[in-house]
């Protein structure tokens, strides 16, 4: 199954601008939140479906934990990669092509993982999916939130977010529903490939007829005079801070969201705790951002975020150091309940603290949540393969969110 071509024709109309008077009409943000939904499901299992697999993987390829762990930081140095490309792209007119050959990617690396055996090869195959991931996630929301704006809905965004946990959640079910079929590990890659391009080519066909929304505080930028706080660069104090608290929280998440089913593995009862683990995070992920939203309204962003930092560092603890089944569940429930919630809320802070470099802030901060996460499971690996234990990289995991959310905390109480 291929995706559908983008013709000069639909060029010439995603370069038109939505006529701002226009009344906002419901069924049409409907589809745009539903378009979103199903790109983010597609991400989620491109970018999470490494996790329930890995046992699997290491099993059938001989791979070593330290091994596994560079993998997963190939995608995450995709992933950065990715970002970078992404901040520069969506300022450009073009950027919903660019989107559709992220989208492209995405199933192409899936379904790579159907025949590739390659300890080199996996390294390739993961960081394009990384760098695809990072296209959908910049373009793809950049897309669907203004288009929500546009139609006066922009509340309807929580559930572009939320698709990632559904991803989470299918990829579970995918999985288990090919092994009791009785595929292999490459057969549970196909299969995941194949319900990636289907709901992708569904997203495509809503998101390539949208008009194209002209970003505001582009508009700001380009006729602000000079004097003004929208010319300011784009690296303040407070954006810089908060790039680095991204990054740390990319590191903390990322450790127990690439092991948490290895560590399951290791508790006994694996058939039923490992898939069990995995669906947990995502049953936990899918509502979260709705959750932490009601709570950036209610105390403010900062604040719901040096929380949701908190919780995530506890929950890092309890999967990675605790010796029981309970204690790896609920860890489970408490990253599935931060990570989605983290990382749309600090898309949101970007926004906040660079006015009038939206889009930019946005690929600048999510390269700086790459490199914490190319980072994590490389040393995650290295010290779990050298102490035989996943409790020391918890630790360090845990400690580097505490110093996100002491930066978190100076950036409420300082001035631009």
């Amino acid at each position: 199954m291929t995706l559908p071509r983008l013709h000069s024709a639909d060029r010439d109309h995603l370069d038109r601008p939505t006529d701002a008077a226009s009344p906002p009409r419901l069924p049409q943000a409907a589809a745009v939140a539903v378009a979103g939904t199903l790109l983010a499901v597609a991400l989620g299992i491109g970018r999470f479906a490494y996790t329930p697999l890995l046992p699997f993987m290491q099993e059938t390829l001989g791979w070593s934990v330290q091994q596994a762990g560079d993998v997963a930081s190939a995608n995450f140095t995709g992933y950065m990669v990715g970002a970078l490309i992404a901040s520069v792209l969506a300022q450009r007119p073009g950027r919903r092509f660019w989107l559709l050959m992220g989208m492209v990617l995405i199933v192409l690396s899936i379904s790579a993982g159907a025949a590739v055996t390659s300890f080199a090869a996996w390294l390739a195959i993961r960081f394009l999916a990384g760098v695809a991931s990072a296209l959908c996630l910049i373009l793809g929301t950049a897309v669907v939130i203004e288009s929500l704006t546009a139609y006066a809905r922009p509340q309807f965004g929580a559930l572009h977010f939320a698709g990632v946990g559904l991803g989470m959640i299918a990829s579970v079910l995918i999985i288990e529903g090919a092994r009791s079929a009785g595929l292999s590990l490459f057969g549970r890659w196909g299969a995941l490939g194949l319900t990636s391009a289907c709901l992708l080519v569904a997203s495509w066909m809503i998101l390539r007829r949208l008009p194209v929304q002209r970003d505001v505080n582009s508009r700001q930028v380009a006729t602000a005079p000079h004097d003004q706080e929208p010319t300011r660069g784009l690296f303040s104090r407070r954006f810089s801070r908060l790039s680095v608290a991204y990054g740390l929280f990319g590191f903390g998440y990322v450790v127990t969201a690439t092991f948490i089913v290895a560590m399951a593995r290791r508790l006994g009862d694996a058939p039923l705790l490992e898939p069990l683990t995995w669906l947990i995070v995502g049953l936990a992920a899918a509502p979260s951002v709705f959750f932490w939203q009601r709570v950036a309204q209610r105390f403010g962003i900062f604040a719901a975020l040096r929380f949701a930092y908190g919780v995530q560092a506890v929950g890092v603890l309890l999967a990675g150091s605790g010796s029981s089944e309970p204690a790896l569940l609920l860890g489970g429930a408490f990253l599935g309940g931060t990570f989605m919630g983290i990382t749309a809320l600090g898309l949101s802070a970007a926004r906040q603290t660079a006015v009038g470099h939206s889009d930019r802030a946005m690929g600048w901060i999510t390269a700086f949540f790459g490199l914490g996460q190319l980072l994590g499971p490389a040393v995650a690996g290295r010290l779990a393969q050298m102490t035989q234990s996943f409790t020391l990289p918890s630790l360090v995991a845990a400690a580097l969110l505490v110093i996100g959310i002491m930066l978190l905390w100076d950036i409420e109480n300082s001035t631009p």
